[in-house]
This record gives structure tokens, sequence and C-alpha cells, in this order.
């Protein structure tokens, strides 16, 4: 299913979030929305799953606008992980997972067989079905985001939103995620932070600043000095992943000062890593992080 924004623009009380923002996620693809805080990813995902309605423009699912799909079905095609989703009821693991099915139960019916042999599936898939008899109280926040990632695949959706997935996941989970998303065959629009990460993932990137999208296009195309230091105000060296061939960034941690990383600026003493240290270290962590999504994501 092909997802469209098309000239979304989004207003709250008078304050312009979203300017005209086209962007197309074809069937089948991963598109990551990157910008820094503020930038309007959240609102544009937000008109997706039909959290928010656009000031003017439309969200359209295959040329359909998605205000004229009635909600039931909508939410049968278009499943969300915010940034919003926790709950403080006492859920079992279990039945938080089996909420996914809900718009597909009419009139009060319960699960089937087969959906719960879906939901055990989808727990395993994600690494919770040792937790599905625990209270979501109890769960740390890595493990409760896990746990929505399984909800939303119950869904059984054929476009999959997503605002900032690897919040709270170690870089394993943060890896077996990527992997999970490539493998799914989903359209996926994903909001992501990690521009490496998002790098590695997305077939391609959607940058946003102050609500307008200022570039578009592959990880290659997107990720270059010149935007990281207009849009993000830092330096950053593009590199190639050796084995992977990845476009990934290298950020350069010096100060408005001259000092590195590597300086004690409180009490003036040099550390032991240079800045050169630095930076091959940071390579070093970005090529370990990028070959375990190749590994982990099927070919």
């Amino acid at each position: 299913m092909e997802l469209r924004l098309d000239g979304v623009s989004v207003a709250v009380a008078g304050r312009a979030l979203v300017r005209e923002l086209r962007l197309d996620v074809p069937s089948g693809r991963i598109v990551g929305l990157i910008g820094p805080n503020g930038s309007g990813k959240s609102t544009a995902l937000r008109c997706v799953y039909r959290a928010l309605r656009p000031t003017a423009g439309a969200v359209l699912l295959d040329g359909a606008d998605v205000t004229a799909i009635p909600l039931r079905e909508s939410a049968r095609l278009v499943a969300a992980l915010t940034q919003e989703s926790h709950s403080e009821l006492d859920f079992t693991v279990e039945e938080v997972v089996a909420l996914g099915r809900t718009p597909h139960l009419a009139h009060g019916r319960a699960l089937g067989r087969e959906e719960r042999e879906l939901c055990r599936w989808a727990m395993a898939r994600v690494g919770v079905a040792h937790l599905a008899g625990r209270s979501v109280l109890t769960l740390s926040g890595g493990e409760r985001q896990r746990v929505l990632i399984a909800r939303a695949l119950v869904q059984q959706p054929r476009v999959l939103v997503l605002d900032e997935p690897t919040n709270h996941l170690d870089v394993r989970h943060q890896v077996e995620l990527a992997a999970l998303l490539r493998a799914s065959g989903l359209t996926v629009l994903v909001a992501l932070h990690d521009l490496n990460l998002a790098a590695a993932t997305c077939d391609r990137l959607g940058v946003l600043s102050g609500g307008s999208l200022v570039a578009a296009g592959s990880p290659a195309d997107v990720l270059t000095p010149e935007l990281i230091r207009r849009v993000f105000g830092v330096e950053a060296t593009v590199v190639t992943h050796p084995r992977t061939g990845a476009t990934q960034l290298l950020y350069d941690l010096t100060d408005e000062t001259g000092r590195t990383g590597g300086e004690d600026r409180t009490r003036g003493v040099q550390s032991t890593g240079t800045a050169g240290t630095a930076k091959t270290a940071k390579a070093a962590n970005t090529v370990h992080t990028s070959d375990a999504i190749a590994k982990g994501a099927p070919t």
C-alpha cells in the first residue's frame, strides 16, 4: 500500500507546525523522517494515524484520503507506535498485545485460536514471550516498547507508523527492530533521531526543519556534511561502511573554543584519548552497529 503526504500543513493556535509537506512512501519501502527536536516529525506522523487532522493538504492511502475511510477500516490498514504509547492500566503483556486485534473484532467477538497464536508469534518475534503473564506496570521502558511493537504486529496492518521506536531500546534490540522492519514487507514511515540507524535501515529519508521538508532522497544523497551542519548545527564526516556500503556519519566533538571531547574542561587536564582516537572509536562503533543490522536483516 502506497502512503502519500500531499501538501500536508498543520497549524495549532496560529502557529505553523508543518508546512506543505509532500512525501511519498512507496509500497513495501521504509522512509525515515529525520530532523532536530521541534521540526514537525511527530506532528506529521499524527496526521497519518489520524490523531490530528491536517489544516491543509491530505494523507492518501493508495490515492484515497485517509479521512474519508471509516475509522475501523483505517485502523486495520495503519498501525502506529507513538511516543505517548504507555498505559497505567494493570494489564498483562499478553492482554496488551491482544489489543492489536481490536479493529478486527466486531460486536465484542473474542479472540479465536488463530488470533491467540498470532499474539504468541508476535511476542516471540520481539523477545517478550517469557513476559506474557507479567503486568506491564512491572516492565522496564525497553520491555514496554517491545510489547507495543508486538501489539502493532498483531494488528496486521499494511502501513506501519513509528515515532522514535528505538526509545529505551538497548543496541541489540535496536538492531533487531531494524532487521524486523526490513523483513516485514510493510510500508513504513518512521521518525528517528539516530541518523546512522536511519541511514542503515531506511530506503529513503525526508529531512524536516522548522516544519518544512528541506531534503528528500536516499541516505547517500541526503546525509551530506553541508546538510548536517545547516539542519543540525554539527560538523560531521560522511563515510561509507566497508561491508554494507551504508552511509554513516562521524561527528566532530570539537566545541566552539577548539577543544575536543578528550579534554577535561573543568580541570584543564588532557585525557588519554585524543580527537583522532575519539573518531576512531566512533567509527568502530558505527561499523559494529551497521554490521549487526546487516547480519540481522534477511536478504
